[in-house]
């Protein structure tokens, strides 16, 4: 930040436009304890709608703290939307749900324009996607037009229509899910959109004891409306800015760097991991080290959240899994040392 004096006044000047992202960042941050505390009560309401699936939980948990878009990707009646549904309540923040089929339109994500009569002028009408937070549930369901008209939503934070922009709110979260492409009535998501999900992951099916208690207590749904709202639009700012100071640095910064250049080196996959998931995964990172109770990254964060983070984003030859691949690469690069 530059400050000068101005020799017509005895008012300061300041120059906005050289004040350091980090600096604006303290100035709305929390203090690590209360973001510590933050991550720590989501983990607990999200365990109470979703039984077995200690990692999914930590991705969604990672998804809140850095506001990083949330794809959740598996089987009908797994639990994803009861998870998307916890996300939402336990913020306290407006949340709206889009309905994936087949004739969905833009618009009816978007908002439209409509013609005023009386006023003789056209109005806007915001869609569902001006939620702080948007539940896009079966997302491949929808057609590819409606499914592009999320792209400028995730990657700018606005809308254009009619060539009026048209800001969305801060923060703001897109979940996600999607059936298996297998599945009759798909459309699969292009690459450019996976590549706006910062995470992305499978939910399973829980274990035999924990599926019984789901089968007596007819799931979850009711469970959703008990759990405690944490924190608000201004808080909840305010920790993913929290999230942002995370220290990062040098070596471990090279090492997520690494890992996504290496998809890009080998032969069987035909779309490597893009810049854009090199910022994510080290963003992710964050938020992992938030939920361990510190304010540095280690490279451990990054390896326990890079299948999250990268594996969606490639595009491999049959018979090979990215999610294998990720994993290997993990053994093949090397860590940087203390």
């Amino acid at each position: 930040m530059t400050l000068k004096d101005n020799p017509d006044t005895d008012e300061q000047e300041f120059n906005l436009e050289k004040i350091s992202p980090e600096l604006l960042l303290k100035d709305t941050a929390l203090g690590f304890d209360s973001a510590f505390k933050f991550a720590v009560d989501l983990l607990d309401n999200f365990s109470q709608v979703l039984y077995g699936s200690p990692y999914a939980l930590m991705v969604a948990t990672v998804s809140v703290l850095t506001g990083e878009h949330l794809l959740l990707e598996d089987a009908p009646g797994v639990g994803k939307t009861i998870l998307a549904k916890a996300i939402a309540k336990s913020l306290g923040v407006q949340a709206s749900r889009i309905q994936g089929q087949p004739d969905l339109l833009p618009s009816d994500v978007t908002g439209f324009s409509i013609f005023n009569p009386e006023t003789t002028q056209w109005t806007f009408r915001p869609g569902p996607v001006f939620s702080q937070i948007v539940l896009c549930d079966e997302l491949n369901r929808t057609p590819p037009r409606t499914q592009a008209a999320l792209l400028e939503c995730m990657e700018e934070a606005q809308v254009t229509i009619d060539g009026t922009t048209h800001l969305l709110p801060n923060p703001h979260l897109i979940i996600a899910t999607q059936n298996p492409l297998s599945q009759q009535g798909t459309f699969p998501l292009v690459e450019s959109q996976t590549d706006r999900f910062g995470l992305s992951c499978s939910i399973g099916y829980p274990q035999i004891e924990d599926e019984i208690k789901l089968a007596i207590n007819h799931g979850t749904a009711d469970q959703v409306l008990k759990i405690k709202e944490i924190g608000d639009q201004e808080l909840w700012l305010s920790v993913i800015r929290t999230s942002g100071l995370v220290h990062v640095s040098e070596a471990v910064a090279r090492y997520a760097v690494e890992i996504c250049r290496y998809t890009r080196e080998q032969p069987f996959i035909s779309l490597g991991a893009s810049p854009r998931a090199a910022i994510s995964l080290i963003n992710s990172a964050r938020g992992v080290a938030l939920i361990n109770r510190r304010d540095y990254v280690i490279p451990n964060d990054v390896q326990v959240i890079a299948t999250a983070s990268v594996a969606h984003r490639l595009a491999v030859d049959p018979p090979h899994r990215p999610q294998e691949i990720i994993s290997n690469i993990l053994r093949s690069v090397a860590q940087p040392r203390p």
